[in-house]
């Protein structure tokens, strides 16, 4: 039987547990790896490279996020609200957050030459908002996470109107093969990595020679005692309100401008950061909290990184 690579859109896929080339042959709805001898699908309209046993590990993660998101009010049934996403009704919940992302995305793009396609990949895709809007702006786009979810994860796309192509995958197993993306952002996520040195050599796998990564939403603390105290106090705050801490999977929770020199120096990634200007009053909040003798609030600069 004659088998060709396997491919979406731009991007050949390759095996997360191997890494070899995925056969599709005829079928455009299954690959399967003949070394491995594990077949994947896309099943309404995800494709699923996320294996039994690692689905497995993620279950009570899962579990517990949609608890919590769910119970917070994300999400939504209307089309038009993920459409519109980052930009929100400034009356409507979680107007801040979205702000914060809204004011990250201009920055994005600012980055982004005009008139130029790319290849890129939305680490921690989310609801894929960002993958809409960078695939209407006519990028090939890959949405990657592990949350299915309709109403909060990548079950989402069937809300949009532009093509894109969501991946239920682990950052650290992409099913991709290596050097074809322009560019790979993590889209509020690098902070949920166990290990972002391993994190971010994947990453560097599936950039060409001259890629980039893009930090968006991750919060950054001056040192690793605030950022380990916001940590203990969310998870105290998870505790009395649903009765876990959301602690079932380690991550480095945070950043610390220490923790991305040291990523930089061992990657040999060149990082720039710049910090979007999102209004006074979150400008002064670190001037508040310092008066007050509170924990320094986290900052979400937008990172930049390029091999050096």
């Amino acid at each position: 039987m004659l088998h060709t690579q396997a491919r979406v859109e731009a991007f050949a896929l390759a095996c997360p547990r191997c890494r070899g080339a995925l056969d599709s042959g005829a079928d455009t709805e299954h690959v399967w790896c003949p070394a491995c001898q594990v077949h994947y699908e896309r099943s309404e309209g995800v494709w699923r490279f996320l294996p039994p046993d690692r689905a497995a590990v993620y279950q009570r993660f899962e579990r517990e996020y949609l608890t919590v998101r769910r119970a917070e009010g994300w999400g939504s049934d209307d089309p038009a609200y993920f459409r519109a996403l980052p930009f929100v009704d400034h009356h409507g919940p979680f107007t801040e957050v979205w702000r914060i992302r809204a004011a990250s995305f201009r920055t994005l793009l600012s980055t982004i030459p005009d008139g130029r396609r790319l290849r890129i990949l939305d680490l921690g895709a989310g609801n894929g908002w960002l993958s809409y809007q960078l695939a209407r702006r006519g990028h090939t786009v890959a949405a990657i996470d592990v949350q299915l979810d309709e109403r909060d994860g990548l079950g989402a796309g069937k809300h949009y109107d532009a093509q894109f192509t969501p991946m239920q995958a682990e950052f650290d197993h992409l099913p991709l093969a290596s050097a074809q993306a322009d560019l790979a952002i993590f889209n509020g996520s690098l902070h949920y990595s166990t290990d972002c040195a391993a994190t971010l050599r994947e990453v560097l796998r599936m950039l060409e020679p001259r890629g980039k990564i893009a930090i968006l939403d991750s919060p950054m603390y001056p040192s690793a005692s605030s950022g380990m105290q916001m940590v203990h106090e969310r998870e105290a705050r998870f505790l009395r309100t649903y009765g876990f801490a959301s602690d079932s999977l380690p991550s480095e929770h945070f950043l610390t401008e220490q923790r991305l020199a040291d990523l930089g120096n061992t990657l040999n990634i060149a990082w720039r950061v710049g910090e979007p200007f999102r209004g006074w009053r979150r400008a002064l909040l670190p001037w508040w909290a310092r008066a007050r003798g509170q924990r320094v609030p986290a900052s979400f600069p937008v990172i930049i990184g390029q091999r050096s």
